[in-house]
């Protein structure tokens, strides 16, 4: 059986500059981001990029797989800091202004709830789906959760957030006011979390609201 080399230290932390030079490149300008720019900006050579990403859909999936990873990765950890029922919406307000910091990433999730099987599909749908899974039950174990809602429920919710607060101004500004009005219906009766949070308290008056579509 073929093993696989363990990267040296300098060679891993060239490879996660890269990263991150990717998904800041392709949050700004999308798919189509200079692949030299982003070697510039991870301070490396070309080759040093193509040496660990030879095409460009290498380099496009490692960097929205490593950013959704961070983002499941973030579960655990609010999990540690507030009561189940907040913790999953926290989570969810994180989930979804990340899907709209690095473009694409709202498709990569889509496809993460469904039954594909590439290696993108099923490595974004391993990580967000298991922290899901985790808040989702430990709320419903707290009894603030309804319990017939199902973790791949709420992933689609959270995508249609994000979605929707794209489709308002471009970005996250609403975020938190749909996220509010969405988790009013998840909470099981007369169990909401205590409000500790904008998103907790329930549809907020004061967040901000999109504009009123012009009349016809």
């Amino acid at each position: 059986m073929t093993q696989v080399r363990p990267m040296r230290a300098d060679a891993r932390r060239n490879y996660e500059r890269l990263l991150k030079a990717a998904a800041e490149a392709f949050a700004e300008h999308g798919e189509g981001a200079s692949l030299d720019d982003i070697a510039k900006r991870a301070g490396v050579g070309s080759g040093t990029l193509y040496r660990h990403f030879p095409t460009r859909q290498d380099l496009l999936e490692a960097a929205y797989v490593d950013r959704i990873d961070a983002i499941a990765a973030r579960a655990d950890e609010i999990a540690a800091q507030l009561p189940p029922g907040q913790a999953l919406v926290e989570w969810l307000r994180e989930l979804s202004e990340g899907m709209i910091q690095v473009r694409g990433l709202k498709s990569l999730l889509g496809s993460a709830v469904t039954d594909g099987s590439s290696y993108v599909v099923t490595a974004c749908g391993k990580s967000v789906k298991g922290a899901a899974e985790r808040l989702v039950t430990a709320a419903q174990r707290e009894g603030t959760l309804r319990p017939d809602l199902e973790p791949v429920e709420v992933l689609r919710l959270a995508h249609g957030v994000a979605t929707a607060s794209e489709l308002a101004d471009g970005g996250g500004r609403y975020i938190s006011r749909y996220l509010s009005l969405l988790t009013e219906g998840l909470w099981a009766p007369g169990r909401r979390p205590d409000a500790h949070g904008e998103a907790a308290r329930g549809a907020d008056a004061t967040a901000p609201r999109p504009p009123a579509s012009p009349s016809p």
